[in-house]
Protein backbone atom coordinates (compact mmCIF):
# COMPACT_ATOMS: atom_id res chain seq x y z
CA UNK A 1 0.00 0.00 0.00
CA UNK A 2 1.56 3.53 -0.86
CA UNK A 3 2.29 5.34 2.57
CA UNK A 4 0.06 8.58 1.83
CA UNK A 5 -2.81 5.83 1.51
CA UNK A 6 -1.68 4.32 4.19
CA UNK A 7 -1.29 7.51 6.55
CA UNK A 8 -5.02 8.84 5.46
CA UNK A 9 -6.80 5.33 6.24
CA UNK A 10 -5.24 5.56 9.79
CA UNK A 11 -6.58 8.90 9.83
CA UNK A 12 -3.54 10.67 10.08
CA UNK A 13 -4.99 13.17 7.30
CA UNK A 14 -6.01 13.82 3.71
CA UNK A 15 -2.99 12.76 1.38
CA UNK A 16 -1.98 16.56 0.91
CA UNK A 17 -1.85 16.77 4.57
CA UNK A 18 0.12 13.92 4.49
CA UNK A 19 2.30 15.19 2.10
CA UNK A 20 3.17 18.51 3.99
CA UNK A 21 4.25 15.45 6.86
CA UNK A 22 6.80 14.33 4.90
CA UNK A 23 7.66 17.83 3.95
CA UNK A 24 8.57 18.51 7.66
CA UNK A 25 10.42 15.58 8.41
CA UNK A 26 7.80 14.12 10.67
CA UNK A 27 7.22 10.65 8.87
CA UNK A 28 9.33 7.64 9.57
CA UNK A 29 9.26 3.88 7.60
CA UNK A 30 10.89 1.60 10.08
CA UNK A 31 13.33 4.04 11.93
CA UNK A 32 13.89 6.04 8.34
CA UNK A 33 12.57 8.95 7.36
CA UNK A 34 10.51 9.38 4.80
CA UNK A 35 10.25 11.66 1.42
CA UNK A 36 8.30 10.17 -0.96
CA UNK A 37 4.62 9.98 -0.28
CA UNK A 38 3.91 7.21 -3.44
CA UNK A 39 6.31 4.59 -1.63
CA UNK A 40 4.95 1.46 -0.93
CA UNK A 41 4.87 0.23 2.73
CA UNK A 42 3.91 -3.53 4.13
CA UNK A 43 1.36 -1.92 6.57
CA UNK A 44 1.17 -5.56 8.58
CA UNK A 45 4.66 -5.20 8.98
CA UNK A 46 6.38 -2.37 8.70
CA UNK A 47 7.15 0.29 11.74
CA UNK A 48 5.26 3.85 10.50
CA UNK A 49 5.59 6.75 12.99
CA UNK A 50 4.32 10.25 12.86
CA UNK A 51 5.99 12.84 14.87
CA UNK A 52 7.49 9.81 16.79
CA UNK A 53 4.08 8.06 17.71
CA UNK A 54 3.47 4.68 16.10
CA UNK A 55 0.78 4.54 13.58
CA UNK A 56 -1.10 1.16 13.24
CA UNK A 57 -3.53 0.13 9.89
CA UNK A 58 -6.86 0.60 10.40
CA UNK A 59 -8.99 0.72 7.17
CA UNK A 60 -12.06 0.50 8.70
CA UNK A 61 -13.75 2.63 11.87
CA UNK A 62 -16.95 1.42 13.98
CA UNK A 63 -18.64 3.96 16.69
CA UNK A 64 -21.09 3.60 18.94
CA UNK A 65 -23.01 7.10 19.20
CA UNK A 66 -25.68 7.10 21.66
CA UNK A 67 -27.49 9.79 19.78
CA UNK A 68 -28.79 12.84 21.50
CA UNK A 69 -32.39 14.75 20.26
CA UNK A 70 -31.87 17.59 17.90
CA UNK A 71 -29.26 16.07 15.85
CA UNK A 72 -29.91 14.53 12.42
CA UNK A 73 -28.48 11.30 11.20
CA UNK A 74 -26.58 12.93 8.14
CA UNK A 75 -22.59 13.27 6.94
CA UNK A 76 -23.65 17.49 6.70
CA UNK A 77 -26.09 19.68 6.69
CA UNK A 78 -26.68 23.76 6.52
CA UNK A 79 -29.16 24.02 8.78
CA UNK A 80 -28.66 21.67 11.49
CA UNK A 81 -26.11 19.86 13.96
CA UNK A 82 -24.67 16.52 12.33
CA UNK A 83 -24.08 13.53 14.56
CA UNK A 84 -20.63 13.87 12.61
CA UNK A 85 -20.08 17.11 14.42
CA UNK A 86 -19.95 15.45 17.55
CA UNK A 87 -17.36 12.83 16.75
CA UNK A 88 -13.58 14.14 17.82
CA UNK A 89 -11.52 15.24 14.58
CA UNK A 90 -9.58 11.94 14.84
CA UNK A 91 -12.34 9.93 13.96
CA UNK A 92 -14.02 12.34 11.54
CA UNK A 93 -10.60 11.91 9.58
CA UNK A 94 -11.74 7.86 8.49
CA UNK A 95 -15.36 9.70 6.77
CA UNK A 96 -17.47 7.88 9.06
CA UNK A 97 -21.77 8.01 7.80
CA UNK A 98 -24.74 6.78 9.59
CA UNK A 99 -25.93 3.46 9.22
CA UNK A 100 -29.44 4.24 8.70
CA UNK A 101 -31.12 7.21 10.25
CA UNK A 102 -32.70 8.18 13.36
CA UNK A 103 -35.51 11.63 13.67
CA UNK A 104 -34.06 14.84 14.68
CA UNK A 105 -35.81 14.29 17.88
CA UNK A 106 -35.10 10.77 18.61
CA UNK A 107 -32.35 9.18 20.71
CA UNK A 108 -30.22 5.73 21.16
CA UNK A 109 -27.99 3.81 19.59
CA UNK A 110 -26.54 4.72 16.67
CA UNK A 111 -23.81 2.91 14.62
CA UNK A 112 -21.38 5.19 12.28
CA UNK A 113 -18.93 3.19 10.15
CA UNK A 114 -16.67 3.77 6.79
CA UNK A 115 -17.24 0.07 6.14
CA UNK A 116 -20.08 0.18 3.46
CA UNK A 117 -20.57 -3.44 2.92
CA UNK A 118 -21.33 -3.86 6.56
CA UNK A 119 -23.91 -0.95 6.49
CA UNK A 120 -25.38 -2.48 3.28
CA UNK A 121 -26.15 -5.55 5.20
CA UNK A 122 -27.27 -3.76 7.92
CA UNK A 123 -29.61 -1.96 5.77
CA UNK A 124 -30.67 -4.56 3.46
CA UNK A 125 -34.32 -5.29 3.15
CA UNK A 126 -33.33 -9.04 2.69
CA UNK A 127 -31.48 -9.54 5.92
CA UNK A 128 -34.48 -8.18 8.14
CA UNK A 129 -32.31 -7.03 10.90
CA UNK A 130 -34.24 -5.98 13.84
CA UNK A 131 -34.39 -2.72 15.99
CA UNK A 132 -35.63 -2.72 19.23
CA UNK A 133 -36.96 0.76 20.46
CA UNK A 134 -38.17 2.28 23.73
CA UNK A 135 -41.23 4.84 23.86
CA UNK A 136 -43.91 6.63 25.63
CA UNK A 137 -47.18 6.85 23.75
CA UNK A 138 -49.67 9.74 24.37
CA UNK A 139 -52.66 7.15 25.28
CA UNK A 140 -53.21 4.48 26.27
CA UNK A 141 -51.80 1.05 24.63
CA UNK A 142 -53.54 -2.00 24.61
CA UNK A 143 -53.55 -5.21 23.97
CA UNK A 144 -55.52 -4.70 20.90
CA UNK A 145 -52.46 -2.64 19.37
CA UNK A 146 -50.37 -5.53 20.06
CA UNK A 147 -52.06 -7.75 18.03
CA UNK A 148 -52.71 -5.12 15.18
CA UNK A 149 -48.26 -4.51 14.72
CA UNK A 150 -47.68 -8.39 15.20
CA UNK A 151 -50.56 -8.36 11.85
CA UNK A 152 -48.64 -5.35 10.55
CA UNK A 153 -50.93 -2.29 10.17
CA UNK A 154 -51.39 0.01 7.33
CA UNK A 155 -49.82 2.95 7.26
CA UNK A 156 -51.62 6.59 5.95
CA UNK A 157 -49.92 6.30 2.60
CA UNK A 158 -51.24 2.51 1.95
CA UNK A 159 -47.87 0.75 2.53
CA UNK A 160 -48.52 -2.34 4.80
CA UNK A 161 -46.00 -2.26 7.61
CA UNK A 162 -44.29 -6.20 8.21
CA UNK A 163 -45.11 -7.94 11.38
CA UNK A 164 -43.84 -6.59 14.32
CA UNK A 165 -43.43 -6.89 18.38
CA UNK A 166 -45.25 -4.41 20.58
CA UNK A 167 -44.79 -4.69 24.20
CA UNK A 168 -46.51 -3.25 26.74
CA UNK A 169 -44.49 -1.77 29.68
CA UNK A 170 -47.01 0.57 31.47
CA UNK A 171 -50.22 1.37 30.53
CA UNK A 172 -52.02 4.41 31.31
CA UNK A 173 -52.45 8.23 29.44
CA UNK A 174 -48.93 8.09 29.05
CA UNK A 175 -47.79 4.19 28.03
CA UNK A 176 -44.65 3.31 27.94
CA UNK A 177 -43.51 0.24 25.29
CA UNK A 178 -40.99 -1.54 23.50
CA UNK A 179 -41.48 -2.03 19.96
CA UNK A 180 -39.40 -4.73 17.43
CA UNK A 181 -39.43 -3.84 13.70
CA UNK A 182 -37.34 -5.34 11.07
CA UNK A 183 -37.46 -2.78 8.54
CA UNK A 184 -37.08 0.83 8.72
CA UNK A 185 -39.47 2.89 6.49
CA UNK A 186 -39.73 6.94 6.80
CA UNK A 187 -40.97 7.80 10.58
CA UNK A 188 -42.09 4.32 10.84
CA UNK A 189 -42.61 3.74 14.29
CA UNK A 190 -44.62 7.25 14.60
CA UNK A 191 -46.33 6.38 11.47
CA UNK A 192 -47.45 3.19 13.08
CA UNK A 193 -49.02 4.47 16.06
CA UNK A 194 -50.47 7.06 14.50
CA UNK A 195 -52.37 3.89 12.14
CA UNK A 196 -53.91 3.02 15.93
CA UNK A 197 -54.55 6.78 16.64
CA UNK A 198 -52.15 7.51 18.81
CA UNK A 199 -48.74 9.73 19.25
CA UNK A 200 -45.49 9.20 20.16
CA UNK A 201 -44.37 11.50 22.61
CA UNK A 202 -40.63 10.01 22.91
CA UNK A 203 -38.39 7.58 21.26
CA UNK A 204 -35.51 5.74 21.86
CA UNK A 205 -33.38 2.63 19.62
CA UNK A 206 -31.92 0.56 22.25
CA UNK A 207 -30.70 -1.98 19.68
CA UNK A 208 -29.62 -2.49 16.36
CA UNK A 209 -29.26 -6.46 15.44
CA UNK A 210 -27.33 -8.07 18.07
CA UNK A 211 -25.96 -5.17 19.71
CA UNK A 212 -27.19 -3.04 22.53
CA UNK A 213 -26.42 0.37 23.43
CA UNK A 214 -24.06 0.41 26.40
CA UNK A 215 -25.63 1.65 29.18
CA UNK A 216 -22.78 3.82 30.39
CA UNK A 217 -22.77 6.14 27.26
CA UNK A 218 -24.60 9.74 28.06
CA UNK A 219 -26.35 11.52 25.54
CA UNK A 220 -23.81 13.01 23.24
CA UNK A 221 -21.27 10.07 24.00
CA UNK A 222 -19.70 7.62 21.93
CA UNK A 223 -16.72 4.97 21.63
CA UNK A 224 -15.19 2.96 19.06
CA UNK A 225 -16.46 -0.85 19.02
CA UNK A 226 -14.61 -3.79 20.21
CA UNK A 227 -13.99 -6.60 18.04
CA UNK A 228 -16.76 -8.57 19.35
CA UNK A 229 -19.39 -5.95 19.18
CA UNK A 230 -18.33 -5.29 15.13
CA UNK A 231 -18.72 -9.60 15.29
CA UNK A 232 -22.50 -9.07 16.79
CA UNK A 233 -23.08 -6.31 13.55
CA UNK A 234 -21.17 -8.71 11.44
CA UNK A 235 -23.46 -11.79 12.75
CA UNK A 236 -26.62 -9.64 12.67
Amino acid sequence: MRLDKFLANAGVGSRKEVKALLKKRCVTVNGQLAKDSSVHVDEMNDSITVNGNPIHYQKYTYIMLHKPSGVISATEDKQDKTVIELLSHDLQKFKPFPVGRLDKDTEGLLILTNDGQLAHELLSPKKHVTKTYFAKIKGEVTEADCMAFANGVTLEDGYRTKPATLRILKQGAQSEVEIMITEGKYHQIKRMFRAVDKQVAYLKRTTMGKLHLDKALKKGEYRQLRVEEVKLLQDS
